[in-house]
């Protein structure tokens, strides 16, 4: 532990990323294990998924924002909102010019600009759109650490181990239906793993980026903050609601905003 925290903060940031990919691997290995899950255990974990995201948001991100905002001389509304905003218009310029198809919702057309790519291409690609905020969360929680007294290591740390649980069944999310659309177990645990690969690179170029321009801090924590609820409203809420089990995938959402929520501030 003291060597990870005697390593700058970028370093710090890509080690987080490679554990967040990591974890999204492990849940892709369900593939080999495991016959195709309910529809009603993915919606539940979907759930749990988009509450872990919305916690992070708030408690990792938008709060500390505010704080830093005002720390640093601007009204502390400001800077939070410019971010978000922008973080959640970025994301949406990603969505429309990005071809990809939700994993719940493959029967529909694919979002974005027409494509000729392979219903398979376009699975990954969902997933990966989904994990670029991810990353950069991690990615400016890290290299806010030592900028100001609540950006700490445990706070970094609670929040990648946050994005970590989440992840696990999204690898399982993206992996299944792969396997569906005729992959060899193999060929749909590769592909599943590879979508969150962008986690440790936007990580790195997140925490790079505060690092060396201390005034974005807040303008960053709330950009991760509005790319994260983006994709949560757009894609985590309605797919784990598109099968009927509601109720259930409610249930999960909850649970998983309060995991995050005592792991943020139990470690925070």
């Amino acid at each position: 532990m003291d060597w990870f925290v005697s390593q700058p903060a970028p370093l710090q940031a890509l080690m987080a990323g490679i554990f967040t990919w990591g974890v999204t691997a492990l849940g892709a290995a369900g593939v080999f294990f495991a016959k195709r899950p309910s529809q009603k255990l993915l919606d539940v974990m979907l759930g749990f998924a988009g509450g872990v995201m919305i916690a992070a948001s708030y408690w990792s991100l938008l709060a500390p924002a505010i704080e830093i905002s005002e720390e640093l001389g601007y009204p502390g509304w400001l800077p939070p909102v410019i971010g978000f905003l922008a973080g959640g218009g970025a994301l949406r310029l990603l969505d429309m010019v990005m071809p990809h198809l939700h994993p719940a919702m493959a029967e529909t057309h694919p979002d974005g600009p027409p494509s000729t790519l392979r219903r398979t291409t376009l699975l990954v690609l969902a997933i990966t759109l989904h994990n670029i905020p991810e990353g950069l969360a991690v990615g400016v929680a890290f290299g806010a650490i030592g900028m100001l007294p609540q950006a700490t290591v445990a706070g970094a740390i609670a929040l990648a181990l946050g994005m970590g649980l989440q992840n696990f069944p999204e690898g399982l999310a993206v992996s299944m239906p792969l396997r569906r659309e005729g992959l060899t177990r193999s060929k749909a645990f590769f592909y599943g793993q590879l979508s969150a690969i962008v986690e440790p690179i936007f990580a790195f170029i997140g925490a790079l980026l505060v690092y060396i321009a201390r005034p974005l801090l807040p303008y960053a924590l709330a950009f991760a903050a509005g790319a994260m609820i983006f994709v949560v409203v757009e894609e985590t809420v309605p797919e784990s609601q598109a099968s009927g089990n509601g109720d259930i995938a409610t249930t999960g959402f909850l649970i998983g905003f309060a995991v995050m929520m005592v792991l943020d501030v139990a470690l925070g």
